[in-house]
């Protein structure tokens, strides 16, 4: 679970890095919440038993700690 969560760490930032500009942040916090739900399903599927979604959010609160979503260009800043 280690190796996963760095390896979705590390495609998050880079989406958030290419599509983080200024008035996407709806659409990179929709990514971010269907990344959490599908990584949330594979896991599940992983045993027999379902991971709750409150054990999943207490794991991913502090062990497994998703990057958010972040504006990284803003279309306002001045050009060089």
């Amino acid at each position: 679970m280690t190796d996963q969560c760095k390896m979705l760490n590390s495609k998050l930032r880079g989406h958030y890095y290419y599509y983080g500009v200024t008035g996407n942040f709806r659409s990179l916090n929709a990514f971010y919440l269907q990344v959490t739900r599908l990584w949330r399903k594979w896991l599940s599927r992983r045993s027999n038993r379902k991971l709750s979604w409150d054990r999943f959010n207490l794991l991913t609160r502090t062990s497994f700690v998703l990057a958010t979503p972040k504006i990284y260009h803003s279309v306002y800043a001045a050009n060089p």
